[in-house]
């Protein structure tokens, strides 16, 4: 599956179980680590777990398999691996602490979902 297809397919699988305020990085030309990251946040720790579980699943479905979880256990941070998309799922404080968008500031925001 393609950089493409597989960050459309984790955007489509966070929309479904509501995850607020979904970003999408393309950090294609500023890592070799991954192509894109998305960020979006969950309304409570289970809930975060849920959007982690449906994006291994959707993925999964498709024959992309998630190299990693990282945070599963009652986190407000989860990470999830996919190689080319690198998914990051948490509560609203720890996104607004962490403020990862800060740190890719440069790169192409590629739309979040509900802005218009």
């Amino acid at each position: 599956m393609q950089a493409e297809q597989l960050k459309d397919l984790v955007v489509n699988a966070l929309e479904e179980i509501k995850a607020q305020d979904i970003s999408v990085i393309d950090v294609r030309d500023r890592t070799s680590v991954t192509d894109f990251m998305v960020l979006a946040s969950g309304t409570s720790s289970r809930h975060v777990k849920s959007l982690a579980d449906s994006v291994v699943l959707e993925a999964k479905e498709q024959g992309v398999r998630a190299s990693n979880v990282e945070g599963a256990a009652g986190s407000d941070w989860i990470l999830v691996d996919l190689g080319d998309v690198v998914v990051h799922l948490m509560m609203p404080a720890a996104r607004e602490f962490y403020d990862l968008e800060r740190f890719w500031r440069d790169a192409p925001d590629v739309g979040a979902v509900g802005r218009e």
